[in-house]
């Protein structure tokens, strides 16, 4: 169900519950639409940004990258509230890859700093730079990268070698096409990839400024396509909806893996410890732009917006319906009243990282070796998040699921085996 609230975030009431059993199918189609909800706006936000990248390849100036820039970062918002549907959803885990792997290797793309090095044993593209290479050796395979395709990014470079690492496609590898590699480290300051970039004659800098266009319109128009095949699989009769209401268990249970996991051993784990633990800008989510404040608030709020069956839309219309809440409340209010307490406590520490970041006391920063304010941000929204999960695992128990699997890491897990 759709409605239209003047608020930006309304917070669900107490509603009379119908039976138990209608409840559970209720509540999947909500937990469905806010998903054909948010990747509907992740579609649009992209296309938005398309404009954006077709003004700035068009007419290169500082102006038109800073557009582009901006697109980029508002088209991150609802994208980051769909991540609460990975890990419990086949179909959006087969995916997700293509359009949000990180981290990456961004010499695969194009020039790096001196800094950076060449191929590593673990990836031997690590430096491979098909911006500046029309052909190259790939796999023992001669390719003949002339011509930068959406096609050549996705069936021959993503992932290539079968290496993580290789990221050639999604928001990501535009990010970097946009900001250009950080080099402040710890110090204030995102990557400062400059306009001339994508000029053209001799006011082209760094090289290849036409191959370098190519390769950020065929990234951008992949991630549209990437984004209309997932938008299609929660429309109604879609793969994906389909698969969480056709079984009302497994879908509930889909519903608190994605909250689980993404709350636990990604987001606590690998996006905020894990960078806490190594006193790495490079473990930030989006290193490039400085935007991992943001990033992890959305993902947060996504999460919330699972459990509260409810999402405001970028043109604020708010996607809501029966919720998990509800359902939970049904089998037993304590653990209701408590998951919803830690989710809240949880964005309010989210939201006091984004503030901070926001008035200036950048995310990489926080990250810094001996700067115990910006530890104390990060590790007070893991806390949260970790605490969050205890809830959540609460809730499988208090609707009778089979336990379900959550991702876990090291950091959190096993803190000594990330040095080994």
């Amino acid at each position: 169900m759709i409605r239209r609230l003047t608020a930006s975030l309304a917070v669900t009431t107490a509603l009379t519950l119908p039976a138990f059993a209608q409840e559970r199918a209720a509540v999947l189609d909500t937990y469905a639409d806010i998903a054909a909800a948010a990747y509907g706006d992740s579609l649009t936000l992209a296309r938005e940004l398309k404009t954006k990248v077709d003004a700035l390849i068009a007419d290169p100036s500082a102006k038109t990258l800073t557009a582009a820039r901006s697109a980029w970062i508002a088209a991150r918002v609802p994208y980051q509230q769909t991540e609460a549907y990975r890990f419990g959803n086949p179909i959006v885990d087969d995916w997700e890859g293509k359009v949000n792997a990180w981290p990456l290797d961004e010499g695969l793309i194009d020039y790096v700093d001196a800094t950076y090095g060449g191929a590593t044993d673990e990836n031997q593209y690590a430096a491979l730079n098909v911006i500046g290479n029309p052909a190259f050796t790939l796999s023992g395979e001669e390719i003949d990268a002339s011509e930068i395709t959406p096609e050549l990014l996705s069936d021959t470079l993503h992932e290539a070698d079968e290496v993580e690492a290789n990221v050639a496609t999604g928001y990501h590898a535009i990010e970097f096409l946009l900001w250009g590699q950080d080099l402040n480290g710890t110090d204030p300051g995102a990557g400062d990839r400059p306009w001339t970039d994508y000029a053209s004659g001799d006011d082209c800098t760094n090289g290849h400024c036409d191959r370098r266009a190519d390769y950020l319109t065929a990234a951008t128009d992949l991630l549209i396509s990437d984004l209309e095949w997932m938008a299609a699989q929660w429309a109604e009769g879609g793969a994906a909806r389909d698969a969480v209401t056709s079984d009302e268990a497994a879908g509930l249970a889909a519903m608190l893996t994605g909250m689980g996991s993404l709350s636990y051993g990604e987001q606590a784990g690998e996006r905020m410890k894990l960078g806490v633990m190594l006193n790495d800008p490079e473990e930030e989510h989006d290193c490039f732009s400085d935007n991992t404040h943001n990033s992890h608030f959305y993902d947060g709020l996504g999460i919330r917006n699972v459990y509260f069956g409810e999402y405001v839309g970028v043109d604020g219309t708010v996607t809501t319906g029966p919720s998990l809440s509800e359902l939970v409340a049904a089998a037993d209010p304590e653990v209701d009243a408590a998951l919803r307490a830690d989710i809240n406590a949880t964005m309010a520490e989210l939201g006091q990282l984004k503030a901070a970041a926001e008035a200036g006391f950048s995310y990489d920063r926080m990250l810094a070796r001996g700067d115990a304010g910006g530890e104390a941000l990060i590790m007070a929204a893991v806390d949260a998040l970790v605490q969050q999960t205890r809830s959540i695992e609460r809730a499988v128990v208090a609707l009778e699921l089979d336990r379900i699997a959550i991702e876990g890491s090291d950091s959190l897990d096993n803190p000594n085996a990330v040095f080994q």
